[in-house]
């Protein structure tokens, strides 16, 4: 079969853009429900390549959406090669999921004083990996069951440490959540007013991701001049990634907040607007995942 020309196949942005955009039309959110069973690397947890190393960025979106899609309860995802090389094989007949690998490649070009000029180029490139559940042969453990776990029907510690060592000024009362950037601080409603612990937990993360965006933390602005406009949903969209992706690494189920259901015709909008947004919106919730996991290692070595 002949290659489509260059400008004709659709961009590797706009192709994973779409297929998030479908989902939010019908009301899905690919980030709010990554789990459907037990398994041994945890009910909730990141996608995780087969050495156990977290996807981050976009990626982590991508295969939580495939897992949702097709029902797989194991988060973990190898490429062919990989799974030929533990000595198994991708089930005949089976189809992969697109993970991107994003990079730099440098190039010299001659500049306009006829001097040579080393310039940074970006390049998106996209590969293929299946879930364990599409392969067969594999070591036992990669599709070991988890242990029975109790509910937890009070505080969930391990987040209430996460929480305390982000450092930021938390408020308790009223109704709403919110970040108040001028003041910086976090409101929330108290934890005895939610419906179960994990979600006030979600609400936590949610407004801490807004709280990195302060300007002496990672300075992230979109333009903002009031609630509502394109500024206001690109943040929003940053900070419902980064509640989905601290929620994975805390093993606490994220819930949709009713709230926020109204933003999908925003982020419908944005999306519509700009295919590589997403990819820029997985990256920002990535950097505030990591500033508010490094908050953790600079009070670990402060106490």
């Amino acid at each position: 079969m002949s290659r489509a020309p260059e400008h004709t196949r659709p961009d590797l942005y706009s192709r994973v853009t779409q297929a998030i955009v479908e989902d939010l039309k019908r009301g899905v959110r690919p980030w709010t429900k990554p789990w459907s069973a037990e398994h041994l690397a945890g009910r909730i947890s990141r996608p995780l390549r087969h050495s156990g190393e977290p996807y981050s960025g976009i990626n982590v979106v991508l295969l939580w959406a495939e897992a949702v899609a097709h029902g797989y309860a194991a988060p973990i995802w190898m490429t062919f090669r990989q799974a030929l090389a533990l000595g198994a094989h991708v089930r005949k007949g089976e189809h992969g999921a697109t993970v991107v690998y994003a990079n730099r490649v440098k190039r010299t070009e001659a500049g306009d004083d006829g001097q040579d000029v080393e310039r940074e180029i970006p390049f998106l490139k996209a590969y293929t990996v299946f879930n364990v559940e599409q392969i067969e042969g594999l070591p036992a453990h990669f599709h070991a069951p988890a242990a029975p776990q109790l509910e937890p029907q009070q505080r969930v510690e391990h987040a209430e440490a996460f929480f305390r060592a982000v450092g930021a000024d938390v408020r308790h009362g009223g109704g709403q959540a919110y970040y108040a950037i001028g003041p910086d601080y976090v409101q929330c409603p108290p934890f005895e007013t939610f419906v179960d612990p994990e979600a006030y937990y979600a609400t936590l993360a949610h407004e801490c991701t807004h709280w990195t965006r302060h300007p002496s933390r990672l300075d992230r602005d979109f333009g903002r001049k009031r609630w509502g406009d394109e500024g206001y949903a690109r943040e929003e969209l940053v900070a419902e990634l980064g509640a989905a992706f601290l929620c994975a690494d805390l093993g606490l189920e994220l819930t949709p907040r009713e709230d926020h259901a109204s933003y999908i015709d925003s982020w419908l909008q944005v999306l519509e607007g700009d295919r590589r947004f997403v990819f820029t919106a997985a990256a920002h919730a990535q950097r505030a995942c990591d500033f508010l996991h490094a908050r953790q290692r600079a009070n670990a070595v402060a106490a």
